[in-house]
């Protein structure tokens, strides 16, 4: 009998402590254990990162790092990292935790209005894992070049300006890769066929769609522009261009940071390829990545007889345009009044 109260009594104590361990650990694994008041956090992971390093990532959004670590260990997460971004909500327990940090989000990587391949890649490079040099690499690489069809002078073409999604810790290629199958699909036979139509490649179009790009910041101008270009390159003419000029002195200086706000006369004289004052047709690539209005407005451009245009000096961001020489002079004096009056140098 005696025996069997021991028995009962030595029950009573496992299950309570049993109990009391079960408990505890579910408050350890379920209890709120975040530091941090904004309701979501971002939390970035790099490429064969160790448990240590996670640890050091996390460490001031957590409120008890010894109930992390317990769920860690309990969930093998120190020998399966995940690198990449991760979102933690307020209020997570350590079990959410460890599995939002096993759930990569993507990251929403846009660009525009570059005028370099080493600009345009050094600004992917901010906004995901991947370095500039490592990207400027693949997208040089020569294989890729020539299967392609893109040269180091028109690759610029390849990127549409867009917002894409990539995982942040995307490779260089991967990224690459997805961008030249994003081109392809922007490239689809509709603007092909019209890109044929005014024969032209899609390249070419690329090319003049950026000239028309820097030529005018109003949206709704830009086919008008896009028109007289046309109508020179129909003619046999020179497309006299004044920011492939500008875009030549950079180019030829190495200095893409100084402003040029005018071209003088003998700035037309630079030996460039890019300088249409020189050179008859399109440039052998895009003085910036033009944004996909300036690529459609050439593909659409409007149909009209003028040949000239000049920048206006009383609808200022718009143009006047003229058939004739003699108009396209009577709107140059008038400009070129404005500027010495306000003194643009």
């Amino acid at each position: 009998m005696k025996f069997r109260r021991i028995i009962a009594l030595f029950s009573i104590i496992v299950i309570t402590a049993g109990t009391i361990y079960g408990y505890l650990i579910y408050k350890d694994i379920f209890t709120e254990n975040t530091s941090f008041s904004d309701d979501r956090i971002a939390i970035y992971i790099p490429s064969d990162a160790t448990y240590a390093q996670v640890e050091d990532s996390v460490r001031r959004y957590i409120a008890d790092m010894g109930r992390f670590e317990m769920v860690a260990n309990k969930k093998s997460y120190p020998h399966n990292i995940k690198s990449g971004k991760f979102l933690l909500d307020r209020g997570m327990n350590s079990n959410d935790i460890i599995n939002a940090l096993r759930l990569p989000v993507p990251v929403k990587v846009s660009f525009n209005n570059q005028e370099t391949l080493e600009r345009t890649v050094g600004r992917i490079a901010a906004q995901i894992e991947v370095d500039s040099i490592s990207l400027l690499k693949v997208f040089k690489d020569e294989t890729f070049l020539e299967e392609t069809g893109f040269t180091e002078d028109n690759i610029l073409s390849v990127f549409i300006p867009n917002t894409y999604e990539f995982f942040w810790d995307t490779s260089a290629r991967k990224v690459r890769d997805k961008l030249a199958k994003e081109y392809r699909k922007f490239w689809t036979e509709e603007r092909r066929t019209k890109a044929e139509a005014i024969n032209l490649t899609p390249l070419q179009v690329s090319s003049l769609a950026a000239i028309v790009h820097k030529e005018t910041v109003k949206a709704d101008e830009r086919p008008r522009v896009a028109g007289v270009y046309l109508n020179r390159l129909k003619k046999g003419m020179k497309l006299d261009a004044d920011p492939t000029v500008i875009y030549a002195i950079k180019k030829e200086s190495g200095d893409f940071n100084q402003v040029i706000k005018r071209v003088y006369f003998k700035d037309l004289e630079i030996e460039s390829l890019y300088n249409t004052y020189r050179n008859l047709g399109v440039p052998p690539g895009p003085i910036t990545m033009p944004d996909i209005s300036a690529i459609d407005a050439v593909l659409n451009a409007e149909n009209h007889n003028y040949i000239f245009f000049c920048a206006s000096v009383t609808n200022f961001g718009y143009h006047e345009f003229a058939v004739t020489s003699r108009q396209h002079a009577n709107n140059a004096r008038k400009y070129h009044a404005w500027v010495k009056k306000m003194n643009i140098k």
